[in-house]
């Protein structure tokens, strides 16, 4: 078994399901909670960095009590020989979506490796760490470069962790950003926006239903636009790399009970976005096709932060010399939103890669690849060992 196998299967059984998924603090039994939190996660590999002679430390993200204890990220740096003139940021996330116990569990078949965080994205931590780490013991450790991984929280969720890098104005030459891509390069990514659309009516008896105004009906008509013509509208949009820009209504909900006329009704929307539209932008444009179809609407942006689209030059020096590491010819880019966008939008340049197929992440059976696991080591060892 080799190291980065060894240790992908030791992290599967760390359980580190981000807390965003957890109950309520007072609904959480001693036996659940552990699944929560990146910590254990964390606080394993600063123990193998210092065991390999690296620098480690623990940067605060949030938290301030009990019931929102600390998180961290991580951070683990090779330092250069020489003065460093330049950083690469090897970002994958440690927090995963829910998990079972049967799911904590590493199990081997068919040459996969199979278990909760596998390929999304703790096959990407164990590639990225064991790479640092054999840098670390050879001597073609980079002259003036320096490396460091950063082991992020909340990725899954609002991105805390990358934010929080970001904002302590941490600053890198090139980010490799951690995901399931196939080993292939991705410089561009699309953003995601969730919008929460409201219509208002006027409640009557159930009886008598036109003395009211039905909100349901209205947002029925809404959901219609937004599905049909609108969707429509942005398939005639392509991005070379992304296709074109999506919508989709993921939640409804209206009404009290049936005898009731609604006086109110929400959706939820996922509109993902392309290079160059901001979240303000496509608030005017949809808010402006139900005014076309005489639609009232009040739209709200359910995002926190920003979470932009990612497009990163392929023509950039250190990314051409990534892409020759790998043999790749031709960027390509993938429909999901990921920390890369946040580091880019931070002035740090920023890609996407890991092994493992996004098809499996979340899934209720994870796996990934063996074969594909160690070949992300060892192209990254090749990368890492080209810098001056």
């Amino acid at each position: 078994m080799s190291r980065t196998e060894k240790l992908l299967a030791e992290l599967i059984a760390l359980p580190s399901v981000n807390p965003a998924f957890a109950p309520p603090a007072g609904r959480l039994s001693p036996s659940v909670r552990p699944l929560y939190g990146e910590k254990r996660v964390a606080e394993f590999l600063a123990a193998n960095a210092t065991k390999s002679g690296l620098e480690i430390e623990f940067a605060r993200v949030d938290g301030d009590n009990s019931e929102h204890p600390p998180r961290y990220n991580l951070l683990v740096r090779l330092l250069p020989r020489n003065k460093i003139k330049r950083t690469i940021l090897l970002a994958p996330h440690l927090d995963t979506v829910g998990a079972t116990e049967a799911q904590l569990v590493p199990r081997w078949k068919n040459g996969r490796l199979h278990g909760r965080g596998a390929c999304d994205t703790k096959g990407s931590v164990a590639a990225m760490f064991i790479a640092l780490c054999e840098l670390a013991g050879s001597p073609a450790r980079p002259l003036e470069t320096e490396i460091v991984f950063a082991g992020l929280v909340d990725e899954e969720q609002a991105q805390a962790g990358s934010r929080a890098l970001a904002a302590s104005g941490f600053k890198a030459d090139l980010a490799i950003v951690g995901e399931p891509t196939q080993l292939l390069a991705v410089t561009a990514h699309k953003g995601s926006l969730w919008l929460e659309l409201e219509t208002r009516g006027r409640a009557a008896h159930g009886a008598t239903p036109h003395l009211g105004k039905n909100a349901v009906h209205e947002m029925a008509r809404v959901v219609d636009v937004l599905e049909s013509g609108y969707a429509a509208q942005l398939r005639r949009r392509k991005h070379p790399l992304l296709g074109a820009p999506t919508v989709n209504v993921g939640r409804i909900s209206g009404g009290i009970q049936p005898n009731i006329v609604p006086e109110a009704c929400v959706i939820a929307v996922d509109r993902r976005t392309l290079p160059g539209e901001t979240d303000a932008q496509v608030i005017r444009e949809i808010a402006a096709r139900l005014r076309k179809e005489h639609l009232r609407v009040k739209i709200s942006n359910r995002k926190v932060a920003p979470a932009p689209a990612l497009e990163t030059s392929p023509k950039l020096p250190l990314v051409r010399q990534f892409f020759n590491c790998l043999g790749q010819t031709r960027p390509v880019g993938v429909a999901y939103f990921c920390d890369a966008a946040v580091l880019a939008a931070a002035g740090i340049p920023s890609i996407v890669f890991g092994p493992g197929q996004i098809a499996q992440a979340h899934t209720a059976d994870e796996w990934i690849s063996l074969t594909q696991l160690e070949r992300a080591k060892n192209l990254l060892v090749r990368f890492l060992k080209s810098l001056s």
